[in-house]
């Protein structure tokens, strides 16, 4: 197998300030731990810090990606890097090790080895609430707070789509599971991973659009966009079930633009799954049933920061 990132082991963005990011990630179910001007974001009972978030006064951007790797692909994937003339420092919210290499939309990657925590099979859906008795519905009162149990994938925007896919397939080995045109695409690990690990979508400037935490069942997705309207969070897309990938979703808008989805159900490519990636018209690629989603879901609110070349 040609060496590959196995998976997402951190995303880093950085806001004004953490007060609102506390507020909207506690009510989401996240684990969180701050350190200074640093939210770290786990999920609970998991051990991994799956997203940082850094407060440094300016509007939200996207700082860096962080890559998880085998040991045995580190000397191949150091080599390629180095050849290629991608290496570049650490970046300075980040940590020094690993490899530090740039992407060809400016913002750095770190590929680090550490143990996989990218799924290695389909999410197994979680314990139904007990029924009412004669019904198959649960109280309300019984109603969960929901906690994601893992990070599943990071949607990201991109300038150039087609550049920015050759780059994850070329240097990062990641693999095309789907697309619809030059619009979207979505890119699972070859070690095994949900069907998308890392998706690209064309915007005007590269961003952030969403952050995507597995929830154990279509319920909990329900309960999820309750939870945050409940905690004063009401704008949001869903809930609705998209075609590629096949997931369940609820995303919940941040208070910088960007969204945190919950999902259940999505699609699992296993190392030796024979997967044919498909290109498919935009009205095959988004979304099988929901509301329609509102003008700014698509918006890159990040690319109205970036001044003209």
């Amino acid at each position: 197998m040609k060496p590959a990132v196995h998976s997402i082991s951190r995303v880093v963005f950085s806001v004004p300030d953490l007060a609102p990011a506390e507020q909207f990630y506690s009510a989401f179910g996240l684990d969180m731990r701050r350190t200074g001007d640093r939210l770290d974001l786990h999920t609970h009972g998991h051990a991994h810090r799956w997203v940082s978030v850094v407060a440094n006064g300016q509007p939200k951007r996207l700082q860096f990606l962080s890559f998880g790797i085998h040991v045995a692909d580190e000397a191949a994937l150091r080599h390629q890097v180095e050849r290629l003339g991608l290496a570049c420092a650490p970046h300075p919210m980040g940590e020094a090790g690993g490899i530090w290499l740039h992407t060809p939309d400016g913002y750095p990657v770190q590929l680090v080895v550490e143990q996989k925590v990218s799924p290695n099979s389909k999410g197994q859906a979680s314990a139904d609430l007990p029924a009412r008795p004669h019904a198959a519905a649960p109280a309300r009162s019984q109603a969960r707070r929901i906690q994601p149990r893992y990070l599943s994938h990071v949607l990201v925007f991109t300038p150039d789509l087609p550049r920015m896919l050759a780059f994850c397939e070329q240097v990062l080995g990641l693999r095309l599971s789907d697309r619809s045109g030059d619009v979207i695409a979505f890119t699972h690990g070859a070690h095994g991973s949900d069907h998308h690990l890392l998706a690209l979508v064309q915007s005007n400037g590269p961003g952030l659009h969403h952050t995507s935490w597995d929830v154990g069942s279509v319920d909990e997705v329900g309960e999820g966009s309750e939870q945050m309207r409940k905690a004063g969070f009401t704008e949001g897309w869903g809930v609705g079930r998209h075609v590629l990938g096949s997931n369940h979703f609820y995303y919940a808008r941040d208070p910088w633009g960007s969204f945190a989805e919950y999902s259940h159900g999505i699609d699992f490519i296993a190392p030796d799954t024979p997967w044919q990636a498909g290109n498919y018209p935009p009205e095959d690629s988004f979304y099988l049933w929901g509301p329609e989603p509102a003008p700014w879901f698509v918006a890159n609110p990040e690319a109205a920061q970036i001044p003209p070349a």
